[in-house]
């Protein structure tokens, strides 16, 4: 910043030099800084900086660098429409940069602007710019880290948390490389968020401890690197994991820890999200009321800004939480509304988690019909689904409708032709659960079963005699050899 000084820098080279101090600020978390270090450059949240008095190229990092910031700190500050305008910002500068054959300032704009998306949770357009992005960066680097990092990020938003282990995992050594400390921290931090989750969906302890471990070297390296945020992120990821352990005591220590740090920071959108996870906590603990006053003050701070995906988190937690206080009315409007929120957005497996609380918390006030509708819109969108309770979630909420149609089967006013329709939808339900459940298990009918929730006798029972045509998903039986010990007789 001293460098500014120099009255020998012309106006370009004066806005370079803006726009470096700006990126490594944004880099420590430091987004009011790297706003004040772009001087006349940064109008405010979204708004166009006077570039047109500068070269192209110049022009052209000017409108990354706002965009970019525009995308943080309208995260932070809920600000109206704020990643539309970043994208817009970004995609002009990436405009420029590919018109002057700046390949690698273009691919650094194409990571930005995935983020973006990504805050909004549209992760298959985000998806589709990284994967382009990767295909393009022939070294290895900071970028590329960032990319690949982010492609993690957003597989795991999408609940393809496999997918994401595989990519951390096949760019490990890219990450040792790597000599940036948030980088780093980030590497760790999402690797602490997966195993947290394939912790939860496969049942494995050992991925808890992994979690906790990655957790620390996550906090060790955003320590390092000065950033605030991340620090306060890792305290919020902590305290989720606590809370998934039944340990509430240790969890609220450090969310609460986490959202002071996000009050000093002046950043509504993550006081908002740990709020969030403190209303979960508190439902899981039976405290309700507490939970709904929580969640209703985080959905009005997130309505305010552009993370779509968290305002559907938000009003999912919310509308559980006016559902157990028997306010169902109001909880069936706020639930409708995180599905349709989440699907506006594309985040199509937000809007199933969504859908799904709707038949668990208003299954009896709603008709066969409606429930059979929200149950086919769960269960297509968490059709890429990797999160195993999840998946049995799904599953429960299909006995219930099938308990419902054999209810309205039995029924002396239906009819008929509408009780095999019945019939039919239920077999049809039954085999595509069946079918998923077998794919997953590798073929075994036991592991299946056990999926399912069923014994193996059930299942056997169902694959001979309803859905023969699946026989072939399953492994080969193998005959029991005798024993070669003779018991005593």
């Amino acid at each position: 910043m001293r460098q500014l000084e120099n009255r020998a820098l012309s106006r370009d080279q004066r806005a370079e030099l803006r726009c470096q101090v700006a990126k490594k600020l944004e880099e420590v978390g430091d987004y009011e800084g790297a706003g004040a270090a772009l001087g006349e450059f940064w109008q405010g949240v979204g708004e166009r900086p006077p570039v047109e008095r500068l070269e192209q190229s110049t022009a052209a990092e000017v409108l990354l660098r706002v965009g970019t910031l525009t995308g943080w700190l309208g995260s932070c500050k809920q600000a109206e429409d704020a990643q539309e305008k970043a994208k817009n910002l970004i995609s002009k500068s990436a405009r420029t940069f590919e018109a002057l054959s700046h390949t690698k300032k273009v691919l650094e704009a194409q990571t930005e602007l995935a983020y973006c998306y990504w805050r909004q949770g549209a992760y298959d357009e985000a998806r589709v710019i990284l994967t382009g992005v990767l295909e393009r960066l022939t070294t290895d680097g900071y970028l590329k880290a960032k990319a690949v990092l982010r492609t993690a990020i957003i597989e795991r938003s999408a609940n393809r948390y496999s997918d994401a282990l595989r990519i951390l995992t096949d760019f490990a050594p890219l990450f040792d490389k790597i000599n940036n400390q948030t980088i780093k921290g980030g590497y760790h931090n999402e690797l602490g968020v997966v195993f947290k989750n394939l912790a939860a969906s496969e049942g494995r302890d050992d991925y808890l401890d992994r979690a906790f471990v990655e957790y620390a070297a996550a906090s060790f390296h955003f320590e390092q690197a000065g950033h605030t945020p991340y620090r306060a992120l890792v305290e919020n990821n902590l305290g989720f994991l606590f809370f998934k352990a039944g340990k509430f005591k240790a969890a609220h220590e450090h969310l609460e820890r986490a959202r002071r740090l996000f009050s000093a920071l002046k950043d509504k959108g993550s006081v908002a999200q740990v709020d969030e996870t403190r209303a979960r906590a508190l439902l899981a603990a039976g405290h309700n009321e507490e939970a709904e006053r929580i969640t209703r003050l985080a959905v009005r701070a997130l309505e305010k800004g552009g993370r779509q995906s968290l305002l559907a988190e938000a009003l999912t937690t919310h509308g559980t939480a006016l559902a157990r206080l028997g306010l169902y009315d109001h909880a069936h409007m706020t639930l409708f509304r995180a599905v349709e929120v989440a699907y506006q957005s594309g985040a199509l497996n937000d809007a199933g988690i969504a859908a799904l609380a709707a038949i668990e918390e208003l299954g009896e006030h709603l008709t066969p019909d409606e429930l059979r509708a929200v149950y086919e819109r769960a269960d297509s969108w968490l059709e890429t689904s990797q999160h195993l309770p999840t998946l049995h979630r799904l599953r429960q909420a299909a006995n219930r409708v099938l308990s419902t149609g054999r209810k309205r089967e039995d029924a002396p006013e239906v009819d008929a032709e509408k009780g095999s329709a019945l019939r039919e939808m239920m077999q049809r339900y039954e085999k595509k659960l069946i079918r998923q459940a077998l794919q997953r298990a590798g073929g075994s009918v036991t592991q299946a079963a056990r999926l399912l929730g069923v014994t193996h006798q059930a299942l056997n029972y169902m694959l001979q005699n309803r859905h023969r045509d699946l026989l072939i998903e399953r492994t080969p039986v193998v005959r029991r050899k005798r024993s070669i010990v003779k018991k005593d007789t």
